[in-house]
């Protein structure tokens, strides 16, 4: 039986671990042909442990900030493959916890030229691949549920999440007549290794969050990759500029 993705090229940004690992393996186990990128190498040997299944990948160190190097990327991943169907703007920071008032002017411009202006690069260089793909053409960004709703900590990446949000429903307005669908999802917490490396630096930390959510569990980025997988694969073909909300009912709350 073929996959979900059967066919398909997907580039996946920040996809050396975490989140963006796990779409990249999901992805791969339905049959897309997969380029990750990363800044950290670390995404060579996710891609090396992909092809040892017998799928398709490749790996490409890449700052999503660096507008000639993401121009470059996915020039060379569409002349290997012959093809871009999907882009995952998956590469994203936290940055800084203080409110407003004590947030250095140049703390909140890499957070935005990261969380805002990486998909923005990413979304400008696939739409030329895209139009030269047949078929389902499909962008899903990560956003968070911090795009949807307010808290006492991290306001610019809050604001950059926000950002997100909306630049997929313009895209998605913008890009619909060419069969280019945009979608965001919106993770809650999902047990990232950011996530693990603070629960071992903050006593508490994991069951705390738990209670916080209804479903008493926190994410694993399975959960997430099956909501992108979903969007990725044609599916979800008169799905567009729509949030997909992955929180244990956080935001229901």
């Amino acid at each position: 039986m073929a996959g979900r993705l059967e066919g398909k090229v997907a580039l996946i940004t920040g996809a050396g671990n975490g989140m963006g690992e796990a779409i990249a393996r999901m992805f791969a186990r339905e049959g897309a042909t997969v380029a990750l990128t990363d800044m950290s190498p670390r995404g060579a040997e996710v891609a090396e442990e992909i092809r040892k299944t017998g799928a398709t990948a490749d790996f490409w160190e890449m700052n999503t900030t660096d507008e000639a190097r993401v121009a470059q990327v996915f020039g060379e991943v569409f002349e290997k493959y012959g093809a871009l169907n999907v882009l995952i703007n998956n590469a994203g920071i936290s940055g800084p916890i203080e409110p407003v008032d004590e947030v250095a002017l140049e703390d909140w411009e890499k957070v935005f030229k990261v969380n805002v202006g990486g998909p923005f690069l990413c979304t400008k260089h696939a739409i030329p691949y895209m139009r030269r793909t047949p078929g389902q053409k499909s962008i899903v960004s990560t956003s968070s549920i911090y795009g949807l709703v307010g808290s006492n900590e991290v306001p610019i990446y809050h604001t950059t999440k926000g950002a997100v949000r909306l630049m997929v429903k313009a895209d998605a307005i913008a890009y619909a007549p060419e069969n280019i669908r945009v979608n965001a999802v919106m993770p809650g917490t999902i047990m990232t290794p950011l996530n693990l490396e603070k629960a071992e630096q903050t006593p508490g930390y994991l069951e705390h969050m738990k209670s916080i959510h209804p479903l008493g569990v926190i994410g694993d980025p399975d959960d997430v990759a099956y909501a992108m997988l979903y969007l990725a694969s044609d599916e979800s073909k008169f799905v567009t500029g729509a949030e997909f909300v992955i929180d244990g009912g956080y935001t229901a709350q």
